[in-house]
Parts: C-alpha cells; structure tokens; sequence
C-alpha cells in the first residue's frame, strides 16, 4: 500500500468492505472491473472503490489507489478477488468495483469521507 500522508484510504475492515459493496449492490448501483472502475473515478461518479490484491498481474489495479487519491474518493483494498465477485452477485471472480450510487450504504460511505 501507499505510504502517502495524503492517502485516503477508508478505515473499513476487509469484511465491512465486503458487506457495503452488498449493500449498495442491493440498494444502489455498482460497476464492476478496472475499467469500468477507472472511468468512474475519471468522470467523478465514484463514491467509493474496492480492488483485491490477489490480482495478476498486479498492475491490473495498482493505478486505483493514485486515481482515488486525486479524486479525493475513499478506497479499500481487500484480500480476494473471489469474495468480491461473490459480493457484487457474479459468479465469478471481480479485481475492482465501484460504488455509483450508495443506496442504503450512503450512510458508512459518507461517514469515510474526510
């Protein structure tokens, strides 16, 4: 991870991370993978990201946490690419997903906010 004074990464644990992208899944709207993560990010209709850092090669996800600290967008890393697909409803793996529209959620998300 970074080792920026600037960074703004949420104090989530892994599993809270896991259960807000649940959350606005069920109540909001998520995009999932690095690219559509990215535009969200670019186009500032990211509220919040989530990558895993099981992913390789690892510069699939390395550019989000630069990007989200630009955007000033809370970010958290997570330990499985697998449980976060499991989390946005796929059946398969995800590296990224965003959160568009934090639906109930809204709440915690604001709360990472600085």
């Amino acid at each position: 991870m970074l080792s920026n004074p600037l960074q703004i990464k949420s104090n989530l644990n892994k599993m809270d991370a896991y259960n807000l992208i649940e959350k606005a899944r069920k109540t909001g709207k998520i995009e999932k993978g690095t690219n559509e993560v990215t535009k969200a990010i670019e186009r500032g209709t990211a509220k919040f990201v989530v990558y895993a850092s099981d992913v390789e090669p690892k510069e699939i996800v390395q550019h989000l946490p630069f990007l989200c600290n630009e955007k000033n967008i809370p970010y958290q890393e997570v330990d499985s690419k697998k449980k976060l697909g499991i989390a946005t409803g796929i059946q398969v793996s995800a590296s990224a997903v965003v959160v568009i529209e934090s639906g109930e959620a809204e709440k915690e998300i604001n709360s990472l906010k600085k």
